[in-house]
């Protein structure tokens, strides 16, 4: 009895001892600030990565984050560092730097102690870097400032330093000079990450509580889901729950990340891993839920968990109405390694068969568009993106509208609400007018203005979200010669005049061309379509009436006139009533035409007007 007592205290001091020495922490950063640069250096200099293996971005394993630069996913990794002879293990897991992306990182950081604030020293503070610095100051965590990019010639350390002091309140020794591409300050990151980030608090014995904060589809052996225990232990072949979704698995395979999958026995509290259990459908696992036992579960559930909303909505058609199976199994494929996308099947009288799919922002959007053509060759027209607007009718019910064409009857609206958002754009003083001017055409209201050092300012503006969808972000990069930042988030839903804009060809509504639009630019919108389809629709036998209508009001018109014969060709003298009777016959055969003929609006018109400014 006393022996086996000894055992069981032995292993527990053996998890403590263990846990004492485990480090986990990731890099925030804003978009293009060189983190992943860095998380190589780390790599190599804690030799977790045989130089042959050595490439650049070794965490971007996708050829679309290594193309454009970006982190789309967020990885884990573990390495093995050793200091004044004691060996630990860090945990890093690198974080996406986009705005989108923004509900991944907030849960990776919350499966981390310690950050590393990575700031270009070419470029300062920007908006997406104190976004994400906030959110780790709500989740208390060690902040490390790293000034990356030192080797280059633009770099301003003084001025870059003055901004970190300023924004974190840190003594100017704590900074770190690095760059990541000479692997300068590389080492002092590593000690500051023992020697500042505490090592993980949980409870080896305590009933098992894990958070998911990745997942990534294998074809072979199914989800894989990354997790890390805050408290009790966690053993192959366990019996398992997943909290939100309600779900039991049996742990197949559960391990540690390396640049592979190294499988373990068990793993206890502190511990960063992943775990196999078979699941076939990705709705099954949502990053930021709890994985606990099914016999002993843990009391409640890691907070924070949320279910990831799409922002933005747009049709995604195939060109080839006969690809519209190819286009579902791509779609769902891609759903499998990307949960944040949601889709569901709708039709369009113009294009055919579709999916009316769900991004995270415009950025997703085009990612997906993107790796729908690489990945699976399906070559797709995207309809103009929208937001969710909340309708409410007479009868007081709320419903949710992703699409024009879901919109109730006029008669039966009381107010329609739109979705704000709260926008924090950090830029130089000499361009704070062209972008005040730019936020307030887009409908923003100015919350606050302040210094944050030297000439940077941060504007806080409320906007709707539907105003910045499309062709925002390019306008505020062009007007600030591209030293504008921009991150945002939700900031509730608001009353709002929109109106439904309909496009009429002979009387007939498109219903793909038609868009919920603020009162106030309908006129002008309206006016633009109906010019810009008289330029691209062909002449046809009949004359083609162009409308653009709120409701049964038409508030502008062009006319595509027919291709004509000159009947009359023929009379080169005689009575007049000859020359009209002609002209009467035309007239009676074009307006039969006009009954029958149907008017098909081409491809390249349907774009151009998707593209209209």
């Amino acid at each position: 009895m006393t022996e086996h007592f000894f055992i069981i205290l032995r292993s527990k001091l053996q998890r403590l001892l263990r846990m004492k020495n485990i480090r986990n922490f990731c890099i925030i950063a804003h978009i293009d600030h060189g983190k992943s640069t860095l998380a190589d250096r780390l790599l190599e200099y804690t030799n977790t990565i045989q130089a042959k293996d050595l490439q650049a971005q070794v965490l971007d394993d996708m050829e679309l984050e290594r193309e454009r630069g970006i982190t789309i996913k967020s990885h884990a990794i573990q390495m093995q560092y050793e200091l004044h002879g004691e060996k630990y293990t860090l945990n890093l897991i690198d974080t996406p730097g986009h705005v989108d992306f923004s509900y991944e990182v907030s849960r990776s950081i919350a499966a981390c102690e310690g950050a590393l604030l990575i700031v270009d020293a070419t470029q300062g503070i920007q908006a997406q870097t104190i976004s994400n610095l906030y959110m780790a100051l709500e989740h208390d965590l060690e902040i490390i400032p790293v000034m990356n990019k030192m080797d280059m010639d633009s770099a301003m350390p003084d001025e870059v330093e003055d901004q970190i002091t300023e924004l974190i309140g840190c003594k100017r020794e704590s900074i770190i000079r690095a760059s990541g591409k000479t692997g300068l300050g590389v080492q002092e990151i590593l000690q500051a990450i023992v020697e500042r980030v505490p090592a993980p608090k949980g409870d080896p014995d305590a009933p098992l509580q894990c958070l998911i904060f990745d997942s990534v589809f294998n074809p072979f052996r199914g989800i894989i889901a990354y997790f890390k225990i805050v408290n009790g232990t966690i053993r192959s072949g366990d019996m398992v729950k997943f909290v939100a979704t309600g779900k039991e698995y049996d742990a197949d395979e559960i391990g540690i990340l390396k640049l592979d999958m190294v499988p373990q026995e068990q793993l206890s509290a502190g511990n960063v891993g992943y775990i196999i259990s078979g699941i076939k459908t990705s709705r099954e696992v949502k990053v930021g839920d709890t994985i606990t036992h099914v016999k002993n579960p843990c009391e409640q559930a890691i907070s924070g968990f949320e279910e990831v909303k799409p922002m933005v909505f747009a049709g995604v058609y195939p060109i080839d109405n006969e690809d519209f199976e190819d286009l579902r199994s791509s779609i769902e494929k891609l759903q499998l390694n990307d949960a944040s996308l949601t889709f569901e099947p709708e039709s369009s009288i113009a294009l055919g068969f579709g999916f009316r799919c769900g991004f995270l922002g415009m950025l997703h959007m085009e990612i997906i568009q993107e790796r729908l053509d690489r990945e699976f060759g399906m070559n797709v027209i995207t309809t103009v993106p929208n937001v969710s607007y909340k309708v409410y009718t007479k009868k007081n019910e709320c419903i949710e509208v992703h699409n024009p064409s879901g919109l109730p009857e006029i008669t039966l609206i009381d107010h329609i609400e739109e979705p704000y958002i709260r926008a924090s754009i950090i830029t130089r003083s000499e361009y704070i007018g062209p972008i005040m001017t730019l936020c307030l055409d887009k409908r923003g209201e100015l919350v606050k203005q302040e210094y944050i050092s030297g000439d940077r300012m941060e504007l806080l503006f409320d906007m709707p979200l539907g105003e910045i969808v499309f062709d925002f972000y390019d306008k505020l990069k062009s007007i600030s010669k591209g030293y504008a930042s921009f991150d945002y988030h939700m900031n509730g839903y608001r009353p709002s005049k929109l109106i439904k804009l309909d496009i009429l060809l002979n009387g007939e509504s498109v219903d793909a061309l038609s868009s919920l639009i603020h009162f106030d630019n309908a006129m002008a919108l309206g006016r633009r379509m109906c010019e810009k389809l008289k330029e691209l629709i062909p002449r046809q036998q009949f004359d083609i009436a162009i409308q653009a209508a709120i409701g049964a009001k038409i508030i502008a018109r062009e006319t595509v006139k027919a291709v004509r014969k000159d009947v009359t060709a023929k009379c080169y003298g005689g009575d007049v009533s000859r020359k009209r009777k002609l002209l009467e016959k035309q007239k009676r055969g074009k307006k039969r035409m006009k009954q029958i003929g149907s008017v098909e609006v081409p491809q390249k018109a349907f774009l151009a007007v998707l593209k209209l400014d």
